[in-house]
């Protein structure tokens, strides 16, 4: 167990998991607090976990002056991330798996830090947790993602931005469609949870939205489109969650040049299979991974800055193997085993999925 009354003069810092709009702006928070506050030094752990295991130990330590520009408004992150690789089952090139948490533990020591900081998805925060009880020093968590599906926090950083892309897209979409006669579809990331696909097509409105958790009938998507057309509507909008899955259980995945199998693919299957049920003219546009990048909203800004100070204070305080988390308009507390037990979807109930009901919106059931 980590010792609650240790001094922390060496904080580290490092970025995990896929990446996303406002990841600079929380190590910023960090840096700000940690250093003018606490007169505490910190580095930054390039590449995440991948930097701890490499020798020499891949780390640089970050000072004020690195954020008075423009990384606060900077989309990725500066120390780069990783997606490949659990330490506890790492791929080896002979084809091999091996154990090198150990390697990471020993990086951790090596560099003599007293707290890390960890800001990652429900995955990323699940490995950094297991590593951290063998290291022994206290760790918070930071949630971040597109996808939005980390328990126990309504907003993680990331899913604002990603949110006012695809609403800019359908913006983009709507006149064209409307120019054409046409039936326009935007697939949308997300994995298994549907939040980005749901707040767009809210926003953005769309005439269908299909997530994850909601089953859908293409024969009761056909017809809603029939419907809008007998109202005298000439076009539709229709969202779609890369991980959309119909009543019979079908769902769509793309395997990669890694062999690895991902979701993707639904929109231009769906805009195909409509095509032939309504005869409409139909266009299909794959947001992909422009949902990661570029400059992140002001409410990501806003969440990565008091996530960052209230981890460093907790922290400093002693506290170890929680995650702060969005609670009814301020930051709390939450432990960790809590977080990485289980996956935050889209529940049916939930007021947005109502919300989108009471608007007409098509669910696909």
């Amino acid at each position: 167990m980590a010792d609650s009354k240790k001094t922390i003069k060496r904080l580290g810092v490092l970025t995990s998991g896929g990446d996303c709009a406002g990841l600079n702006a929380v190590i910023r928070a960090i840096a700000y607090r940690a250093i003018q506050h606490y007169d505490c030094e910190v580095f930054g752990i390039q590449d995440g976990t991948h930097g701890l295991m490499d020798r020499p130990i891949r780390y640089e330590e970050l000072d004020l002056q690195m954020f008075s520009g423009t990384l606060l408004r900077t989309g990725g992150t500066i120390l780069g991330t990783t997606t490949k690789g659990d330490p506890f089952h790492y791929p080896m090139p002979d084809g091999s798996f091996k154990n090198r948490s150990d390697e990471i533990v020993e990086g951790l020591q090596e560099l003599g830090l007293d707290g890390l900081i960890g800001i990652g998805g429900d995955g990323s925060l699940d490995i950094l947790h297991r590593l951290i009880k063998d290291a022994d020093i206290p760790f918070i968590g930071i949630p971040k993602t597109i996808d939005n599906d980390v328990p126990k926090t309504e907003f993680a950083v990331g899913f604002s931005t990603a949110v006012s892309i695809a609403v800019e897209a359908l913006d983009r979409l709507q006149p064209t469609a409307d120019s054409h006669d046409r039936i326009m579809i935007l697939e949308v990331m997300g994995r298994d949870a549907g939040h980005i696909a749901l707040n767009a097509g809210i926003a953005g409105g769309a005439d269908v939205i299909l997530i994850p958790e909601i089953e859908y009938d293409l024969n009761i998507i056909a017809d809603h489109i029939k419907s809008l057309h007998a109202r005298g509507r000439n076009h539709a909008l229709m969202v779609c969650s890369e991980a959309a899955r119909s009543k019979e259980g079908e769902v769509f995945q793309q395997t990669g040049a890694d062999g690895k199998k991902r979701y993707g693919g639904v929109g231009h299957v769906l805009g195909n299979r409509l095509a032939e049920m309504t005869g409409e003219e139909i266009r299909v546009t794959v947001l992909g991974h422009v949902q990661r990048g570029g400059v992140p909203s002001a409410q990501d800004r806003i969440l990565a800055s008091a996530f960052g100070v209230r981890a460093v204070d907790m922290i400093m305080k002693g506290e170890t193997a929680k995650m702060v988390a969005w609670q009814h308009r301020q930051v709390v507390a939450v432990d960790l085993e809590e977080v990485v037990a289980q996956a935050r979807e889209v529940r049916p109930s939930e007021t947005l999925v109502q919300t989108a009901r009471g608007l007409g919106i098509c669910l696909g059931d």
